[in-house]
């Protein structure tokens, strides 16, 4: 199962607080290209992979004119704890309750090793200045993710 939105649609507005307890929201980033990157958890193997690429590649994205945003359902402590293990240059918007995740569609069951369970599908969406999704990455590559979404921008 995947988003129920597709590219050419109107990012769903949010708001939330980041890793230093200020409010976020899309609005106020209006007039930027976005990396909205939604990831299961903080300091697990393939999220920490991920985010670290995109901290590797932070000065590539923003001379690229892009803001990164990392949302998942981890609290702020674990966020801010995640940001400082790994000196991540980006906001980090806590969703506990899971408000953006399922206006984005980014929950619903999984299965590993033939288990099923209810958890966050790892999705990005490359959001341009005018607040529409123009990428959609289902499965991120996370090695080089911030090397796909540059690619893949430029066409």
């Amino acid at each position: 199962m995947a988003t129920h939105l597709t590219e050419g649609d109107k990012a769903p507005a949010f708001s939330g607080k980041d890793q230093n307890g200020d409010k976020v929201s899309l609005s106020s980033y209006k007039g930027q290209k976005i990396v909205l990157y939604f990831y299961p958890q903080d300091d697990t193997p393939t999220c920490t992979i991920q985010a670290c690429n995109l901290r590797d590649n932070f000065a590539l994205l923003k001379k690229e004119g892009f803001v990164v945003i990392g949302i998942s359902p981890d609290d702020i402590s674990d966020h801010k704890k995640f940001e400082a293990k790994y000196q991540l240059p980006f906001t980090l918007v806590a969703d506990p309750d899971h408000s953006i995740i399922d206006k984005y569609g980014v929950w619903g069951e999984k299965q590993l090793y033939g288990r099923k369970y209810m958890g966050l599908y790892r999705t990005t969406f490359v959001i341009d200045e005018k607040g529409i999704i123009r990428k959609i990455y289902l499965r991120p590559k996370n090695k080089a993710h911030a090397e796909e979404i540059i690619r893949n921008w430029k066409g």
